[in-house]
This record gives structure tokens, C-alpha cells and sequence, in this order.
């Protein structure tokens, strides 16, 4: 869950943006696609409202989306055109830094890895299963077979919890 360059400058540039519509920043993904690019940033309420049950409202995404765009043309981090979205990170969330992994011990996430991991031919890039705990540097897994990884987190390229129906 390496953040390019490009995320980590955009990232400072929001963060305070966010922070001022009393909202949480749960991460960024910047996707250049040729002369457009995305700008994609999901919000999440405050911790200490969500023990009060809030929840992200179209309101804070518009709220964010201004404040943001104001930033963004005052920092002009963006070369040429992009379209900026902001959302919930919704049901089955990306996870952009290891710590945000923590609240969700013993729930299902799906990994992609930069290095395949497992023994012989059962060598897999993508894995996914119960996250039993989480370690300084690497996260215990076991999959729906019983299969059990100890995972590094240097060598997670994307995570996301799967939603599962209660």
C-alpha cells in the first residue's frame, strides 16, 4: 500500500481541505488517463461521529468537492484536465495505510500483492480471507480453505475489505 509521490503531495494539499468540512480524509487515488485525469478522494465521518452512528452525506461530498476544487486551483498540482470525485469509501473500502487495517480485524479483506506468495505451483498474487491479526510489518490471513499467510505489508499492492452481508 506503497502511495505514489503524486498521492502523498495531493494528500497534504486536501487533508487540511477535508479537515475543515468536519470530515475525515480515508485516502486519495490520482489515476492519470491521458489528457483527463481522476482525482478521487473518499471521506469518512470523524471517528467521534461515527460512535454517534453519523455517516458520510451527499452534503459533506459536495462540501468537500468546493472547498477542495478551491484549493486545487490555488496549489495547481494537476497538470492539465481532471475530474475530481468524492465519496464514502463505501461497503467494500480500499485501504490506503496499513493502520486503517486495524478496525478491521476479523473481517474478510482481498489483497493484491506485488510478490507472489505460497509454496510450488500454489504461487498467487491475489489472496484473500479472514484478517486474524496485524503485525508491525506484516498482516496474518486465512483464507476461506484454511490456507493461513503471514503477509508483509511492503508487499501489499492494494487491500480491501469485502463486504459480506450481515
Amino acid at each position: 500500500m506503497k502511495l505514489s509521490t503524486k498521492v502523498t503531495e495531493l494528500t497534504s494539499i486536501i487533508e487540511p481541505a477535508v479537515a475543515a468540512c468536519d470530515v475525515a480524509l480515508w485516502g486519495v487515488e490520482f489515476v492519470p488517463q491521458g489528457r483527463r485525469s481522476l482525482l478521487r478522494i473518499y471521506i469518512e465521518a470523524l471517528p467521534e461521529d461515527k460512535a454517534d452512528g453519523k455517516q458520510v452525506t451527499i452534503e459533506d461530498c459536495t462540501a468537500v468537492t468546493h472547498q477542495v476544487s478551491g484549493i486545487l486551483e490555488v496549489h495547481d498540482p494537476i497538470a492539465g484536465e481532471y475530474v475530481l470525485e468524492v465519496s464514502s469509501p463505501g461497503f467494500d473500502r480500499a485501504f490506503f495505510v496499513s493502520e486503517q487495517l486495524l478496525d478491521y480485524i476479523g473481517q474478510s479483506v482481498s489483497l493484491r500483492l506485488i510478490q507472489a506468495i505460497g509454496q510450488g505451483s500454489d504461487k498467487r498474487r491475489k489472496v484473500t480471507g479472514k484478517l486474524d491479526a496485524m503485525k508491525d510489518d506484516s498482516l496474518l490471513l486465512t483464507t476461506n480453505d484454511g490456507e493461513q499467510f503471514e503477509v508483509a505489508l511492503s508487499n501489499i499492492d492494494k487491500a480491501n475489505l469485502v463486504y459480506e452481508d450481515q
